[in-house]
């Protein structure tokens, strides 16, 4: 389980990271839906990681990531389909 946790915990890592840097450097845009996927995937992973280890503080910053990117998910999506 250890093993798991940590390796779910690098992924979200990675997500998080990428997804910043992407947007940094203009490769994509926060209002994405890959930018927005990447953190939510990412807080998520990070979650898991985190709760798991006791390290709570770091979890709660990881659900107010989710809770920030769950409704720019919906709303990239419902702005999709309007224009279609």
């Amino acid at each position: 389980m250890k093993l798991f946790i940590d390796v779910i915990g690098w992924i979200g890592s990675i997500e998080v990271i990428l997804a910043y840097g992407l947007n940094s450097y203009q490769k994509i845009n926060s209002n994405s839906l890959l930018f927005q996927i990447l953190n939510l995937t990412g807080a998520g992973f990070l979650i898991a990681n985190t709760v798991y280890y006791g390290a709570f503080p770091s979890a709660f910053i990881n659900v107010i990531w989710v809770l920030i990117a769950i409704p720019a998910i919906y709303q990239i999506l419902k702005n999709r389909k309007t224009s279609l």
